[in-house]
């Protein structure tokens, strides 16, 4: 659980009660679309997620863009993304200064229409 080292304590704790809020509600109309709790990226490439929800193993949900021009929403592995290593031996990183502003979904329209996280 080396990738949990990437989050401040205040949005892992968010990212698990989404989860957490989520889970009954999936594959219904009750499902939530949450504004995402934090946006990561890789400070030496182009790739940014932002995260809605984090189960306690490390499988995340939310909208990935890998700098290819075709941002997706669904899960991913933080154990892999963490275990990426840039010069230096950089790692992901969460944006501490990033703030949501709009819904999950919102955020991946705009960023197909784009096709880049913007």
């Amino acid at each position: 659980m080396d990738w949990l080292s990437v989050f401040t304590p205040e949005a892992a704790q968010q990212l698990i009660l989404n989860h957490k809020e989520q889970l009954p509600l999936k594959g219904t109309s009750r499902e939530r679309d949450f504004e995402p709790v934090c946006k990561l990226f890789l400070p030496w490439a182009a790739a940014t997620w932002l995260l809605t929800e984090m189960d306690d193993d490390g499988l995340a949900f939310g909208l990935a863009d890998l700098g290819f021009g075709t941002p997706e929403i669904g899960y991913l592995s933080l154990d892999e993304i963490y275990a990426v290593q840039g010069p230096g031996g950089l790692r992901v990183e969460q944006d501490r200064h990033w703030t949501a502003k709009h819904t999950l979904s919102q955020y991946a329209a705009k960023a197909r229409s784009k096709g880049r996280i913007g």
